[in-house]
């Protein structure tokens, strides 16, 4: 089974594609989207990372083996298990039918409509209609296959539903609004389908369907253009009078000799990398608490890669900032609402999508207990300050008002046998009353671009999983 790290920056569809992929082939991948682990524009303009991705650009894989890629096709094809790339000589043929077909038909003409809405692209009306005129024949001919099938090759998901999904996703959110899609059933029903699959929830999370057109925004992208610097007054009189002050010519000649200075790597941003970096940047809703001793990431690496009860948890009481964090028990208020368990489990991976930024700040381990209409959800949290962080920002209290929170007093004996047992998925759990799922295979959702890791027992029957 591979295992590796996936290098990339947030919300990076190519990205999207493997991680899909790993999730169904149980691939071990670590997803390295922000410091210290991978920075965009810094990291990936490193020498040793340009040894290994000559060319700088993200997603980027390297196996624990060292074995690397750096094309997001073939990342997601080498992640992904048989079953995904096609079982039989034809189904494979299939599959690489439908990878190029996203390449070649949807992706030109989402960019070119999509793109000008978000800021990153001058809108021209003649490229836009004809890039919807294009959109409307590709959805027409998905439409037309998926008439008689529920995916797009054999009975079901492979590579090419995770890659032509991906593709299309900037088209049904930014401007798929319901009377465009409407000719398109067939599509529609299959894309539903396929995001609410639990394991393209646990990379996309809610994917939320565009409700109005969106157009472009010209105040937004002459914000996102950079800004020339006028020229001085002496500049000014040396083109008035053709002719050049010494300083001026003295900065001529220190400019000529920068210029002939060997330039570091150049990326050429993709439009995605583009959007991203248009973003305005947000206030860290932390930053008026003071500096802390304890490094989460460093946590969250022992915890990941070595053994929990022997090394994670000592790690984690011997280096906790008490002042700077709080630990925190939650229990989900509405366990009569609870149905199938692999529901309850999507209701838990979408909270955690949610939360992105939250990240950095802050680790849960959740769990689900009980079984079909007998379950509840509880879990341990912690957090940086001393408050509730869900208040900080208005971004993150989409879901937590469905939970009871309470404090937990950190070197109580009750805190520290909780936190034992949520961590190390074991032990009695005697406040919670329900037996703790018993599965056939365990999923570990471990994302880069989350805020924690997210720590589910499933149902294997249930979802189909076999044991590995």
């Amino acid at each position: 089974m591979a295992a590796g790290t996936l290098y990339t920056y947030p919300e990076n569809w190519r990205a999207f594609k493997a991680q899909i992929a790993a999730q169904y082939s149980g691939a071990r991948l670590k997803v390295a989207s922000s410091p210290p682990a991978f920075t965009f524009g810094q990291t990936n303009r490193s020498p040793a990372f340009l040894s290994n991705f000559p060319l700088g650009k993200v997603p980027a894989y390297q196996g624990d083996d060292g074995f690397c890629l750096f094309e997001s096709n073939a990342i997601a094809h080498y992640l992904s298990n048989d079953a995904l790339r096609g079982s039989t000589p034809q189904a494979s043929a299939q599959v690489l039918q439908w990878v190029g077909f996203a390449d070649s038909e949807i992706i030109p003409p989402a960019s070119t409509w999509v793109f000008p809405t978000l800021g990153i692209m001058q809108f021209n009306k003649q490229a836009t209609e004809q890039a919807k005129e294009e959109v409307k024949r590709v959805l027409t001919v998905l439409n037309q296959h998926l008439n008689t099938r529920t995916f797009l090759v054999g009975e079901r998901v492979s590579l090419a539903d995770i890659t032509v999904v991906c593709s299309l996703l900037w088209l049904y959110k930014q401007v798929l609004e319901p009377a465009f899609r409407q000719p398109y059933p067939n599509v529609n029903r299959w894309f539903v389908t396929c995001i609410n699959q639990p394991q393209f929830k646990a990379v996309l999370g809610e994917v939320k369907l565009c409700e109005k057109m969106a157009q472009f925004d010209a105040k937004k992208f002459a914000e996102n253009q950079p800004k020339k610097e006028a020229p001085s007054k002496k500049e000014k009189a040396g083109k008035d009078t053709g002719k050049q002050q010494p300083q001026q010519q003295q900065e001529k000649k220190e400019k000529k000799k920068e210029e002939k200075k060997p330039a570091p790597p150049a990326e050429e941003l993709d439009e995605c990398e583009a959007a991203l970096a248009s973003e305005p940047k947000t206030k860290d809703p932390f930053a008026h608490l003071p500096k802390t001793s304890f490094v989460m990431d460093e946590f969250k690496r022992k915890y990941s890669n070595e053994d929990t009860l022997t090394v994670a948890i000592p790690y984690f009481w011997e280096n906790l900032d008490r002042e700077g964090f709080s630990i925190w028990y939650s229990e989900y208020r509405f366990p009569e609402e609870l149905t199938m368990t692999f529901m309850s489990c999507n209701l838990i991976t979408g909270m955690f999508q949610r939360l992105d930024k939250l990240r950095k700040n802050a680790f849960a381990s959740v769990i689900l207990f009980g079984t079909n209409n007998d379950s509840s959800i509880s879990g341990i949290w912690v957090f940086r300050g001393q408050d509730l962080a869900f208040t900080l920002s208005e971004d993150w209290q989409i879901d937590y008002e469905s939970y009871n929170w309470r404090k937990l007093d950190v070197d109580s004996e009750e805190c520290k046998t909780m936190v034992k047992e949520y961590f190390a998925w074991e032990g009695e759990f005697k406040h919670v009353g329900k037996p703790f799922v018993n599965c056939s295979q365990k999923t570990e959702q471990k994302c880069g671009r989350r805020h924690c890791l997210i720590l589910l027992e499933l149902l294997g029957e249930i979802l189909g999983l076999s044991p590995s």
